[in-house]
């Protein structure tokens, strides 16, 4: 634990009280399901990047950012970079298919082009996926929880899913979106207020070239070249099937509204990572012997006003606690609509209601459990390796159902998903393969849908060989 003094703590308390105040009264009237999962199909284009920024920079962004530029320096910024990036994709390409659809979830568009048993499947992917990013955040915050208020990791863990459960289970997507422009807004004053102090700090350090040679400290690939490669392109990927994210997309009031409410959130999220690299970096010279998964919070206690520091724990604290809502909340409504609605023939707006509160609260405890039993694990990682498995089973045959449908039939597009994630989960988990589970699942999804096209050509060119015109009398 780690002193604070008297004005962190008022300004911490003051913030977490004014942001979760806020939440708590703009979903008041949250009532049925459609209100929950995509706020009524009414939003507008800041809530919409409040809703996808406040899940993208959580944890991971901040926090773990800051780890991982601890050992290695500027490659961190990859994350929030390809986080960026993934959403811009998805706002030029996918975003007006995908709203103009009128549907909730992904596994829902899946289902309408691959039959029933796609949907379902989709929904147990992306969940899994989902579910190693709402770890990383945890970890994340059960590290800062232990830190600041001197808890054994328990108590942390029981804080952040009460923190959740405030967030996500009172107001589902609308809390999301109103928690993440607030959290936004105190994110991007402390945090560039903390990396602008860090850079200066660093500018000043006589012996800056033998602290930080070129390599590894300022090369994009400073963990190889293959990894780098396979990262970046698992979050874009992954930024692309992710139900959360898409979620965000369909609660908006129009077409229009949802791609530029998705470019508004890259435009957010791209830059943040830049000040937590220098945090990191301050911190490997001033603090060599901390756990690099304190190195943001520690900062923010260390070498800032005190009533800017607490400021910036609360938003921190509170970037996590949003993300995992979120992320929660993405895996509550597929479960919901997906398994509980279209698998088991639930019925009425309350019973899904029910069902999507209590999906957000098990996941919650899930991602907890697995954080704690992985306490000392990076927390970038947890986020490449969910980013590769919730896409690289469902990117090939999504993208074939927006932009070229009806050309793959249902049997060929369930086998790709099924295969590509049994075989990069085995390979990841099993083998322990050192490829990149993306591109496993990419080659395996790839070869079983190319088999599935030429199968359904040559069937087609035999239907068309065989229709005879019958003679004229």
């Amino acid at each position: 634990m780690i002193s604070l003094t008297i004005g962190h703590w008022i300004s911490l308390a003051a913030t977490l009280a004014v942001i979760l105040a806020v939440t708590v009264y703009s979903t008041r009237s949250v009532r049925s399901a459609v209100e929950f999962s995509l706020c009524g199909r009414s939003s507008g284009a800041m809530l919409i990047a409040g809703g996808i920024s406040g899940t993208c920079i959580g944890g991971s962004a901040t926090i773990g950012t800051a780890q991982m530029a601890y050992s290695y320096g500027l490659s961190a910024w990859w994350f929030t970079m390809g986080e960026g990036l993934g959403l811009i994709v998805l706002a030029a390409f996918y975003a007006y298919p995908l709203r103009k659809s009128g549907l909730e979830t992904l596994p829902q568009y899946l289902g309408r082009h691959y039959g029933g048993l796609a949907g379902p499947l989709t929904s147990l992917i992306s969940s899994l996926g989902i579910l190693f990013s709402a770890v990383a955040s945890v970890l994340s915050g059960i590290a800062m929880v232990e830190l600041v208020f001197g808890m054994a990791s328990w108590q942390a863990a029981a804080l952040i899913i009460s923190m959740v459960v405030a967030c996500v289970c009172v107001g589902g997507l609308k809390g999301a979106g109103v928690s993440g422009l607030l959290k936004m807004g105190v994110l991007w004053v402390t945090l560039f207020a903390a990396g602008a102090v860090a850079t200066l700090a660093l500018g000043r350090m006589p012996d800056f070239d033998a602290l930080f040679p070129a390599f590894p400290w300022f090369s994009p690939i400073a963990r190889g070249l293959p990894d780098c490669l396979g990262n970046v392109a698992s979050l874009i990927v992954g930024m692309i099937c992710t139900q959360t994210y898409i979620q965000a997309v369909y609660s908006a009031s129009d077409t229009k509204v949802a791609a530029v409410g998705t470019l508004v959130a890259a435009a957010i999220t791209i830059p943040v990572g830049l000040p937590s690299v220098a945090i990191g970096m301050v911190m490997h010279v001033t603090h060599p012997d901390i756990k690099p998964i304190l190195a943001l919070p520690m900062y923010l206690v260390l070498h800032l006003p005190a009533w800017l520091g607490g400021i910036g724990l609360a938003g921190i604290l509170f970037s996590i606690v949003g993300s995992v809502a979120g992320l929660a909340l993405g895996i509550g409504t597929m479960l919901a609509n997906d398994i509980g609605r279209n698998l088991f023939h639930v019925t009425g707006e309350g019973r899904i209601l029910g069902i999507n509160r209590l999906a957000v609260l098990a996941v919650t405890i899930l991602a907890t459990l697995i954080a704690l039993s992985n306490a000392n694990s990076y927390v970038l990682d947890w986020n490449y390796m969910s980013m590769a498995l919730r896409g690289g089973g469902v990117f090939v045959p999504m993208t074939l159902a927006i932009f070229w449908p009806r050309r793959l039939s249902a049997f060929w597009a369930v086998l790709s998903m099924a295969a590509s994630t049994v075989v990069a989960v085995v390979g990841r988990f099993g083998l322990d393969w050192p490829v990149n589970p993306l591109f496993t699942a990419l080659a395996v999804s790839l070869m079983v849908v190319g088999v599935g096209l030429v199968v359904g050509l040559a069937g087609q060119g035999i239907r068309d060989a065989g229709r005879v015109d019958e003679p004229s009398v």
